[in-house]
């Protein structure tokens, strides 16, 4: 079993109000770089990675988004559109979305990233670790602003320390989750929350793995690290 045959969420409904003065109309994942919108690049990496069916989980000016994808095909890829009745979070967003995860286990992604990493290793090591739950985790060279993991010499995730003035390289949460059921489960009765906050971080220590990569990691969610992207993409 592959990606092929794993759903993916891709959380794509924030408000991106730390990009509002560069893209004041435009949802974050609509963000316009290489003449594409970061979705198309998003679904298009998913596509070549294995993908064949992906949720897309909507909220902030989610009109636009399906106006977008209705002009594109993205075929083999099956993509289902949810749209949240009001900000619920991340956790909230794949509460709502669980009725439609069906498979065993399920990918959820921040749809304002992409990793330069394979996601059928990240899945075959997922198995191989028996965790509940695994997070693709890269190395940067600033973890300032995204906090950084402790991680055991066993792969698993002992702390989630929030951002502090760490010098040099640390592993960071690359927002690309794998859930078993009983995670799913545990998420599913949110009515709102955060996947970090609310799920993560307060699970036990050790229980989640920890897929380390050393590939690119892009994040657009402000306009320093959205001015990045061209480069980021391209290469």
């Amino acid at each position: 079993m592959g990606i092929a045959d794993i759903d993916i969420a891709v959380l794509a409904g924030g408000q991106g109000t730390r990009l509002r003065g560069v893209l004041p109309e435009t949802p974050k994942i609509l963000a316009p770089i290489l003449g594409k919108a970061f979705l198309e690049h998003l679904l298009d990496w998913l596509i070549r990675q294995g993908a064949r069916r992906v949720i897309l989980c909507l909220g902030y000016r989610a009109g636009d988004v399906l106006t977008h994808l209705k002009a594109r095909s993205f075929a083999p890829l099956e993509i289902r559109t949810l749209v949240e009745p009001e900000p619920l979070g991340t956790g909230g967003a794949v509460a709502l979305a669980r009725p439609l995860l069906k498979s065993q286990p399920v990918l959820v992604i921040n749809g304002d990233t992409m990793l330069d990493a394979d996601l059928n290793t990240f899945l075959a090591a997922h198995r191989a670790s028996h965790a509940e739950a695994s997070i693709l985790c890269p190395e940067v060279q600033d973890p300032s602003r995204y906090g950084r993991l402790e991680i055991d010499a066993q792969d698993r995730i002992l702390r989630f320390v929030e951002k502090d003035a760490t010098d040099g390289p640390a592993w960071i949460n690359g927002g690309y989750y794998l859930f078993g059921q009983a995670t799913l489960e545990t998420i599913a009765s949110l009515s709102k929350g955060s996947l970090e906050r609310d799920i993560l971080q307060r699970m036990r220590p050790g229980t989640i793995h920890a897929s380390r990569t050393h590939g690119r990691f892009l994040d657009i969610g402000t306009p320093e690290t959205l001015g990045l992207a061209n480069e980021v993409l391209m290469s």
